[in-house]
């Protein structure tokens, strides 16, 4: 089994900072490419940032220039610094990794349990 576990979520004022960690574990053979994706109440879940494994990196839009995805492989482990904060990127953030386990083999995605971010004064 593998599972995904995040950390780093909080409440922060308009143009603060949060890092958010998100650590795979398990019976893992091999982790691909890793995201951050979140969900505003109301909306849809969106994708903000991803990561290959050899670190390649893909932003929203909405979050470019503000924040900064990275992974450590040998940790596997995926990282948000998420800079000048604004009210609307308040959600749940989720972390979705490609991982094949030592079990099956097979590559599929897997997700993280959510961490809250709420920017507000």
């Amino acid at each position: 089994q593998v599972q995904l576990v995040e950390s780093g979520g909080g409440l922060v004022q308009p143009g603060g900072s949060l890092r958010l960690s998100c650590a795979a574990s398990g019976n893992i053979l091999f982790v691909s490419d890793m995201a951050w994706y979140r969900q505003a109440p109301g909306l849809e879940r969106e994708l903000v940032a991803i990561i290959s494994r050899n670190h390649n990196t893909n932003y929203a839009d909405s979050v470019k220039g503000r924040f900064t995805i990275s992974r450590d492989n040998a940790k596997n482990t995926v990282y948000l610094q998420m800079n000048s904060l604004k009210p609307e990127d308040t959600g749940v953030y989720y972390c979705k990794s490609v991982v094949a386990s030592t079990m099956t083999r097979s590559a599929r995605d897997y997700w993280g349990q959510g961490t809250q971010v709420t920017v507000s004064s």
